[in-house]
């Protein structure tokens, strides 16, 4: 029954730029104050306040149409939406409509049917809404105004996409862009960056585009591949059995249900009065301005997977997975730089960091450790000064320090111990006080030897060659 029909997708994705301050007026745009903390009369629609445009929006808008191959408009103009909504105090939103700082771009993703492009119409910059805060408790309403005014890029795809798999594929591809060059953390859960999905399905071969739904605010890949697989069964259902009349609408997605349900007829362009804003200059991006934000681009992640396994050495998989991340690329490189030692600096990123970050409920983006500190700490223990146990203990000091681990470990004393004599001391000590797995493992059991391998480990504090070590351990039970 499928297979009748081809589905025809195009997705608007809503990315909040990663600034300090807020489009049009100082307040900060940072995630997770109090309600209402981060407000002023200009981002609250109070009469008189005049909007000054943030110069980074810019800066960022033209960084991500670079990034997704897209032609930069020279002169941008800013325009008013109109539609009210209790989340939007100035009943518009500032928005681009008549001229897009970005036009014409595409992104090539691969799915299980292989490489496909997607072509991107437009991104433009505009305004955030506030946020609708719902009490079931007293059945209540309130407006969270801190979201209001947030720089955003909507970025339009045409409709080239014909699967939830393509879809997925296609935001993740937009998700590692972005924020490979910075432009935005796109962090699903914190709503910074949220997708809007167009579907219609029509006869196969057909070039007449079906009654077209809208799903608004998505906020997880994986709820926008449930979605879009509910949607176009939905619309096969309505087509072929008559279950319900297909009608232009948008459509609020409930995830725990799994069934989408009617908000409100879909509006048209002139639904919303587009019309240049007198309060925002047209925007005139000259050639210096342009060859800056050229020149600022990141080296593309594909780029830096195949220089890592060509000229370092780094197995596909190990440089695969370090190019997730800008953060993990920025210290991966740093840590190489100093120690030359692209596999052990690959190993303590992927395992021991991630461990931290884990820990901390942190995403790799947010890794901030030294990555000069690193490659000297991955010496430290390639070179046998710093056991593997202790070098974990100096990782964890790093990630609330800036420290020199060299000078850490001294001052800690977590420096390998060469005396010999004084290893031989201990390993006596414990064989002597545990004669049992002396016994037990000159009778063939393994364990007992690493039971007595750390007891001495410990009474060494870890500042010990775990080789050496057992080549002593050994030797003295074998003498008894």
């Amino acid at each position: 029954m499928i297979m009748k029909y081809e589905t025809v997708i195009g997705l608007e994705v809503h990315v909040e730029l990663a600034t300090e301050s807020k489009i049009f007026c100082a307040c900060s745009a940072k995630f997770g104050a109090e309600q209402n903390d981060h407000v002023c009369p200009a981002c609250c629609g109070m009469p008189g306040m005049l909007p000054i445009l943030n110069k980074r929006v810019v800066d960022l808008g033209m960084t991500a149409g670079m990034m997704l191959n897209c032609h930069i408009n020279r002169e941008t103009t800013f325009d008013k939406k109109s539609y009210y909504y209790p989340d939007l105090p100035c009943s518009y939103q500032t928005t681009q409509w008549f001229s897009p700082i970005c036009v014409n771009g595409a992104v090539e993703i691969e799915t299980s049917k292989g490489k496909k492009t997607i072509r991107i119409k437009q991104i433009h910059m505009e305004e955030d809404a506030g946020k609708l805060v719902h009490d079931d408790w007293t059945d209540s309403s309130f407006v969270d105004f801190n979201r209001t005014s947030v720089p955003l890029i909507e970025i339009v795809s045409q409709p080239d996409i014909s699967s939830a798999e393509e879809a997925v594929a296609y935001l993740e591809r937009i998700r590692t862009l972005l924020r490979f060059a910075r432009v935005s953390d796109c962090r699903w859960e914190q709503g910074s960056m949220r997708c809007d999905v167009n579907l219609s399905i029509r006869p196969q071969g057909s070039e007449e585009l079906g009654v077209r739904t809208e799903m608004k605010n998505m906020n997880s890949l994986s709820a926008i591949a449930r979605a879009i697989d509910y949607e176009i069964s939905r619309h096969i259902d309505a087509v072929e059995n008559r279950a319900e009349g297909l009608v232009q609408e948008t459509r609020r997605w409930d995830d725990v249900k799994g069934k989408s349900y009617a908000m409100r007829n879909k509006e048209t362009a002139g639904d919303y009065r587009y019309f240049p804003d007198p309060n925002v200059m047209p925007v005139v991006i000259d050639d210096a301005w342009y060859e800056r934000i050229k020149r600022s681009l990141p080296e593309l992640p594909e780029v830096k997977k195949q220089r890592y396994i060509k000229e370092l050495g780094l197995g596909e998989y190990d440089a695969d997975q370090i190019v997730q991340s800008r953060a993990f690329c920025d210290v991966f490189e740093e840590a190489y730089e100093e120690s030359h030692m692209a596999k052990e600096a690959a190993n303590w990123l992927m395992s021991d960091c991630m461990t931290i970050l884990n820990k901390k409920q942190y995403t790799t983006d947010m890794l901030a450790i030294n990555g000069k500190a690193l490659g000297q700490l991955v010496k430290l223990v390639a070179e046998d000064k710093v056991s593997r146990a202790n070098g974990k203990k100096i990782l964890a000091v790093m990630f609330e320090e800036d420290i020199n681990p060299l000078q850490y470990a001294e001052e800690n004393g977590l420096i390998m111990s060469n005396d010999t004599e004084g290893i031989e001391k201990i390993v006596r000590e414990v064989i002597e006080a545990d004669p049992k797995s002396v016994s037990d493992y000159k009778s063939g059991k393994e364990k007992a030897l690493m039971a007595l391998f750390g007891k001495c480990m410990k009474q060494l504090k870890g500042n010990c060659s775990p080789q050496v070590l057992k080549e002593i351990l050994i030797g003295q039970i074998n003498k008894q």
